[in-house]
């Protein structure tokens, strides 16, 4: 396996679709010559030719509304929104159109469409293109929301994203493109709605998403040197989410810690702490605690912004504070 970056691992993936299936075409503001903001597309329209690589206007509303049409009569969209902020203005094209069609046709719809996004803070990019929106997505049937952690994870998914037959919003952390890690040269797929404990633990579970299982990790590793033994949990995909793995990590460790960059306030880790209320209170012998972003847009200042994202200092809180019960 190569040690490649988390933007790389996702240029692996859509060459790999690309080569495989002639329906998969890229579209989005700056995927062509420019090779997308983050580098995401680079070298596509080389390789694939510009019917199969399209620049857009800065429309986000046209980007996802005929991709929409291109999924229906059996195209095989990946579009590109640069930033998750901007789905405000082609929300009604995704989630009144994409995720309705399957079931307003009764099952004969097919609409295989995966909408690619950057979203979370770190960079100094200010409250209008820093947000983590997942729970937005989570809420509406028909979509499946994706978020993976790690280049293994980033090429695994999207392969399953773009196979999929439903749309598929696919969201990637800012601060994870530049990230290295091994990936298989070739193809390989994991399966969406499947999560991955990335490191094991008797004492406490702590659920992370994107960004933050980094964060968790390091956390865990500072708690090890107390002897506390956390087991970090990855969910994946948000939606499907896979209860099962978190339930049963929750069950052996009896304790629940949720760590998201979203806002606190009806974010996704309030569904994850319902899922183990509902299913595993027995089991749990502390209160479930949530680390997450608060209740206010997301800073410019440097310090105000480091401030917002939750840290392994406030990670480290919350597991000793569940670890007393």
């Amino acid at each position: 396996m190569a040690t490649i970056t988390f933007a790389q691992a996702l240029n692996d993936a859509h060459k790999i679709e690309m080569e495989r299936d002639p329906s998969v075409y890229v579209a989005g503001e700056d995927v062509g010559t420019y090779g997308g903001i983050f580098g995401v597309t680079a070298g596509l329209l080389d390789q694939f030719g510009p019917k199969r690589v399209r620049d857009t206007p800065i429309t986000e509303s046209a980007i996802i509304g005929s991709a929409v049409g291109a999924a229906t009569v059996g195209l095989r969209p990946v579009i590109e929104l640069m930033f998750v902020d901007f789905i405000g203005v082609a929300l009604d094209q995704l989630y009144n159109q994409a995720a309705k069609m399957k079931y307003m046709f009764g099952g004969k719809a097919k609409i295989p469409l995966v909408m690619r996004t950057s979203c979370g803070a770190g960079i100094g990019a200010a409250a209008q293109h820093s947000q983590c929106l997942e729970a937005w997505f989570m809420h509406v049937p028909g979509l499946k929301v994706v978020m993976p952690s790690t280049p293994y994870d980033a090429k695994g998914l999207l392969i399953s994203s773009i196979q999929d037959d439903n749309p598929v919003v696919f969201l990637e952390h800012k601060m994870l493109y530049a990230s290295e890690g091994e990936v298989p040269d070739g193809d390989y797929d994991i399966p969406l709605g499947s999560a991955d404990i990335k490191r094991e633990g008797n004492d406490v579970t702590v659920v992370a998403t994107a960004q933050m299982v980094h964060t968790a990790l390091g956390a865990a590793e500072k708690l090890a040197a107390d002897g506390i033994s956390v087991e970090v949990v990855d969910p994946r995909t948000l939606s499907p989410l896979d209860e099962e793995t978190i339930l049963n990590s929750v069950r052996k460790t009896h304790r629940l810690v949720i760590v998201h960059e979203e806002v606190k306030f009806a974010g996704s880790g309030a569904e994850i702490a319902a899922v183990a209320a509902e299913k595993a209170f027995d089991q749990l012998d502390a209160p479930i605690l949530r680390v997450a972003a608060p209740f206010s847009p997301v800073p410019f200042s440097p310090p105000l912004e480091k401030e917002f994202i939750p840290s392994e200092e406030k990670i480290i809180q919350a597991v000793k504070t569940v670890m007393q019960g």
